[in-house]
């Protein structure tokens, strides 16, 4: 199963139309906030959606779970948490709704990690990266054994390939 993962993308609708262009089957997207676009918008359709430090329409929920065939994914922006310091409090919120999977964003850092058997997934920003990073997105692959995450720049160039043994 494939799920698209973005993050940060601060009003550019052009940006997320651009990436669900790149995959029009995928079985899963979610955006992990601070989209600054309304919560019905039509980029964010069918979208699994989280509500950002920057999005005002309180339709958005603060967090979510997803389930992605046998795997759990707790979805939520981060900023609710302090990722920016630390993934403590994100790591004891992913075990106590039983994740599998952590799909966040906020520090404009693309990153992916595992951590006492849970994946931890930042898509980095496809507006405003930081860390001398390129706009980037997310794509997860589930397979029984492991877990393939490959992150791309905005026009859908592969910048890395990870892949993590499933527990």
């Amino acid at each position: 199963m494939q799920i698209v993962v973005m993050s940060d993308t601060h009003g550019d609708s052009h940006v997320i139309d651009r990436v669900c262009g790149f995959y029009p089957q995928v079985e899963i997207m979610i955006h992990c906030g601070d989209s600054e676009l309304p919560f019905s918008h039509a980029a964010l359709d069918g979208m699994k959606k989280v509500r950002g430090n920057c999005d005002l329409d309180k339709a958005f929920p603060e967090e979510i779970i997803v389930q992605a065939g046998d795997a759990a994914l707790f979805v939520t922006h981060g900023h609710l948490f302090n990722v920016k310091s630390s993934m403590l409090a994100l790591s004891y919120r992913a075990k106590e709704v039983a994740a599998h999977i952590v799909c966040f964003g906020h520090s404009h850092l693309l990153g992916a990690e595992m951590i006492d058997d849970v994946l931890f997934i930042n898509p980095g920003s496809l507006l405003k990266p930081r860390g001398g990073n390129e706009k980037s997105f997310a794509v997860i692959d589930i397979q029984a054994s492991y877990y393939q995450v490959d992150f791309f720049t905005e026009n859908n160039d592969r910048l890395s390939t990870h892949t993590f043994v499933r527990a």
